[in-house]
């Protein structure tokens, strides 16, 4: 067995990007790249390392969850998160949340600290005082940039991902979503994945995409760890990360083809996935003309991608 891991920052990334768009989250899947290959190889569990690279995508102001997390169509944040142990099966999630700086840590303390698996909106916030995460007001959130984003989505009457234009989004009104997210494995074969979100620009209140939702844009078992990133309602109704999971153990066919089967099964332009096996293996397809990714194993590979041409 041989450690690995992989991280996104969001799929549907249109086919090109200005470099003060495209520069920043490349630096920032490096930085977070290396953050996890250093815990990885320091042996701590997955779980610890898929939390703590999340928890650094978060901060980072250049991607959809946390701290760079996008705007409802009131102007607020609802921010949500997930994570689950590969060995155990546990799982934690929260939605609606608007001051919790660290979205991915509150779902492990719903995961070890209560009987349940998801807790959202006013429930979750007052879970997250009471276990004395860090907290600020929501405007810490609200940057001039995503106001501005949000006025352009409301002026075109769409909802979309965070770094496209109105006319980047797609026809029918529905948008992408920029999600972050990250899988790992050790050398024992433990598995974890963990996924972040502030969901779509100009979204409805209330709304809840797939990143918090086990099994849809999270899911981690005994064979594989998987965070999906799109389109929330496709990824839900496909159930793309337990179906990526539940292929091995019925089918046993390798990762890469099992990816490859889901991605298929899902709309064009909506779609995609990170995931990793116990024996190391690593999948990263897309069906949108880009996703932010970056990856690495124990045996030197290491890739930083957009679109379908990796930098080593």
């Amino acid at each position: 067995m041989r450690w690995a891991i992989a991280v996104h920052g969001g799929a549907g990334v249109p086919p090109s990007l200005p470099p003060e768009k495209r520069l920043p989250r490349e630096a920032g899947l490096r930085h977070c790249l290396d953050v996890g290959i250093a815990a990885l190889q320091a042996r701590n569990h997955p779980l610890d390392v898929v939390e703590l690279v999340v928890r650094e995508l978060e901060n980072h102001p250049y991607f959809n969850a946390g701290r760079g997390s996008v705007l409802t169509s009131r102007g607020t944040i609802e921010m949500e998160a997930s994570i689950m142990d590969g060995k155990t099966m546990k799982c934690g999630a929260v939605s609606g949340l608007s001051t919790v700086v660290n979205p991915v840590s509150l779902a492990r303390l719903v995961m070890e600290k209560t009987p349940h698996i998801y807790l959202a909106f006013d429930g979750a916030e007052a879970f997250a005082r009471e276990q004395g995460v860090e907290t600020v007001e929501m405007s810490h959130f609200i940057t001039p940039g995503n106001i501005e984003r949000l006025k352009q989505a409301q002026e075109a009457g769409r909802v979309q991902i965070d770094h496209t234009q109105p006319d980047d989004a797609v026809a029918d009104g529905d948008g992408r979503i920029g999600t972050v997210g990250c899988v790992a494995v050790d050398n024992e074969g433990n598995l974890a994945a963990a996924t972040s979100t502030g969901g779509m620009v100009n979204k409805m209140v209330g709304r809840i995409g797939d990143t918090p939702v086990i099994g849809a844009g999270t899911y981690a078992n005994h064979l594989c760890a998987v965070s999906a990133t799109g389109i929330g309602e496709a990824i839900i109704r496909g159930t793309v990360a337990r179906d990526v999971a539940a292929l091995m153990e019925f089918k046993g066919i390798s990762l890469e083809e099992v990816a490859a089967y889901v991605m298929d099964r899902v709309p064009p332009d909506t779609t995609g996935l990170i995931a990793v096996s116990s024996t190391g293996e690593v999948a990263m397809p897309f069906n949108t003309p880009g996703m932010f990714r970056a990856c690495a194993t124990e045996d030197g590979y290491s890739e930083i991608a957009i679109w379908d041409s990796p930098s080593k």
